[in-house]
């Protein structure tokens, strides 16, 4: 089943994302800080944006207030800061341009301390690729998060594989079949996205909400939808994936089992 949807507002669009409250870890590759900053914008109450995984600066107005430091300083500085609605927080920077993650046991201790209605958490890296499968140790999801959202840019699909649109190609590769060089299609992508060891890799129990990205026009609508087709087909682990536009930050359509 699936077709255009009229959301029917931020609520009905957290909802289907699993983002009303809690504990949401957004992993993949093709947009995951643009949905982070998307959701944030649209919750009303209050949210913490953080990352498990090194991350560049927060951009300017992202959040209402950022906030870089060791544990010791964000914790104070976050917990403090019980009146502003969004507030961003990262670790010291050991790269030029990107800050440290924390661990899970220091963000959910924050979440708390702080009163979050919603904490985003980028729990994975991609080099800016399109899409990607996890190497070791990766994502890193936080244990007992409540939702996991997984990302994939529908740009991809059509383009030959190689690491101007991926992130490990190779791995890609082993997981879906689609040989380095040739071209991705709709099945390859939501093998990708069902795959164990890729989009499904340490999720544990949390809701899965895959989400293909930059779904930008009517052409890349309609092989999304089959990636997604493909998704539903290869796994029970989710029962839906929503196709979407995180720059014009809307829904174009949900895909449903």
């Amino acid at each position: 089943m699936s077709g255009p949807v009229a959301t029917g507002g931020a609520d009905a669009t957290l909802a289907l994302l699993g983002a009303r409250q809690g504990l949401v870890c957004v992993v993949g590759a093709g947009g995951k800080k643009s949905v982070m900053y998307w959701l944030a914008a649209l919750h009303p109450g209050r949210v913490g944006l953080t990352a498990s995984v090194h991350t560049p600066p927060y951009p300017a107005g992202s959040a209402d207030r950022i906030v870089y430091g060791d544990e010791t300083e964000v914790r104070t500085a976050v917990t403090a800061a019980g009146n502003v609605r969004v507030v961003a927080f990262a670790g010291p920077g050991d790269k030029p341009r990107r800050h440290a993650g924390f661990d899970g046991a220091f963000i959910r201790a924050t979440v708390a301390a702080a009163g979050f209605d919603l904490c985003l958490v980028k729990a994975d890296g991609a080099r800016a690729r399109w899409i990607k499968a996890p190497g070791p140790g990766e994502p890193r999801i936080v244990a007992d998060a409540d939702t996991v959202i997984v990302v994939a840019a529908a740009r991809a699909i059509g383009q030959c594989l190689s690491d101007r649109i991926a992130h490990r190609p190779e791995r890609i590769a082993a997981l879906t079949g689609c040989v380095v060089g040739a071209v991705l299609t709709p099945a390859h992508l939501g093998l990708l996205l069902a795959h164990p060891h890729g989009g499904l890799a340490d999720v544990g129990r949390a809701r899965v909400v895959p989400l293909i990205n930059m779904v930008d026009d009517a052409a890349l609508a309609a092989p999304a939808r089959d990636a997604a087709r493909a998704a539903l087909a290869a796994t029970t682990r989710f029962d839906r994936i929503v196709l979407a536009c995180a720059r014009r930050r809307e829904i174009v359509e949900i895909v449903e089992r």
